[in-house]
């Protein structure tokens, strides 16, 4: 089935967020230990950063790497901090010729050195990109980031620098990572869990979820065409009625 054909591209999400989630007990599946599926996670990447170029999408966000994931095997975390390095370094070059900007959400400075480097350097020489913005979650925490901001919030109200009456919703988005970045009107989580596992919280207040069995090493395009005809197909109401949106 052609599903991109189906697809209104007028309708598209201007921004789409993955939980990227699976890559283990792909690995597992085929025998090998975990890191291997990571490492085929990253061509996964590349076939849906290149479908969200070709649907249109100028966001798409990748919960790459969680604060909860620095308990698990040393080994696996060390592994994917190199993979981090020289995927970035491998795919700078694809990245200004398909004309992406990179970006990243969470607390960075908690990455080691190199990779810190790494995602500086490619930062900046993306940053003049304009066709689809590729943000990556890293080191990312949505509680990590909503106390951040409040505790950002909280010193500019005891300096005077703002008043507690200026405190709203626009302010707190203000103040977290992704200030300047859309909220996700569609968040897909692969795999077969249906939970966030700490991402978005605060930006998904009225994004769609969409839960598929497939695990990250085999999502494709196809699968993230499926997606957004899903998405289509729902009705958005942000707390009206239908009669409200015709």
């Amino acid at each position: 089935m052609d599903y991109l054909a189906q697809i209104d591209k007028k309708k598209t999400p201007v921004h789409v967020a993955i939980i990227m989630d699976g890559n283990g007990r792909w690995a597992k599946k085929q025998g090998h230990e975990r890191l291997y599926g990571h490492n085929f996670g990253v061509e996964s990447v590349r076939e849906v950063l290149k479908a969200s170029t070709d649907l249109g999408i100028k966001y798409l966000t990748l919960y790459a790497f969680s604060t909860e994931n620095w308990n698990r095997p040393k080994e696996e975390v060390d592994g994917l901090m190199d993979l981090l390095v020289r995927s970035i370094a491998n795919e700078i070059d694809e990245l200004m010729s398909s004309d992406v900007r990179l970006l990243t959400i969470g607390d960075t400075e908690g990455l080691p050195a190199s990779c810190q480097a790494e995602l500086k350097s490619a930062m900046a020489k993306t940053e003049n990109n304009k066709t689809i913005n590729l943000v990556l979650a890293l080191n990312y925490s949505s509680r990590w980031e909503i106390t951040n901001a409040l505790k950002q919030i909280s010193r500019k109200v005891s300096s005077g620098e703002i008043k507690e009456a200026d405190v709203n919703d626009q302010l707190i988005s203000d103040h977290l990572t992704t200030k300047g970045i859309p909220d996700p009107e569609l968040i897909i989580r692969t795999s077969g869990e249906h939970r966030l596992s700490n991402f978005l919280l605060w930006q998904a207040a009225y994004s769609e979820f969409y839960f598929c069995e497939v695990l990250w090493p085999d999502f494709k395009r196809e699968d993230l065409f499926k997606a957004v005809l899903d998405y289509q197909s729902r009705e958005r109401r942000f707390g009206m009625v239908s009669e409200q949106l015709t």
